[in-house]
């Protein structure tokens, strides 16, 4: 519980003082936390999945915005090349292979050994969608 709160105020700090993280980055991790939440409410009554607790709402929440925070900042980094091809593949698996990584120690500090919610996958999700953020004008 005290990790979700310490990285519940440390998401909301990075939204507040990060210039890139704007109204636009903040509105896509606010789309992704419902859309799973949604997804987690109807696995319940669908599939026997337990009731998001409070803390499971907070934790998702934390956790996507964590993620597209990252993949903003990766964005900033190494923006998006506007044509598909070979450089968004490799450019994808630098992103996705360590978010992965980062994803599963999240998922064993937020909810140890036992976890109903897939947060790496949230996380590694979120992040890649917030790689999109900006593209290369070239």
């Amino acid at each position: 519980m005290s990790w979700t709160l310490l990285l519940a105020v440390l998401t909301i700090a990075l939204f507040l003082f990060q210039p890139y993280l704007d109204a636009r980055v903040l509105r896509k991790a606010l789309g992704i936390a419902l859309f799973l939440e949604l997804f987690y409410l109807v696995g319940h009554y669908m599939a026997g999945w337990p009731f998001p607790t409070p803390l499971v709402v907070v934790q998702i929440f934390t956790v996507v915005g964590l993620g597209v925070a990252l993949g903003v900042v990766f964005s900033r980094v190494w923006p998006l090349s506007p044509r598909p091809g070979f450089e968004r593949v490799i450019r994808t698996l630098l992103l996705i292979i360590p978010a992965l990584g980062l994803g599963m120690g999240l998922q064993v500090l937020l909810q140890g050994r036992q976890a109903y919610q897939a947060i790496y996958l949230i996380f590694a999700l979120s992040t890649w969608l917030g790689s999109g953020h900006f593209v290369r004008v070239k």
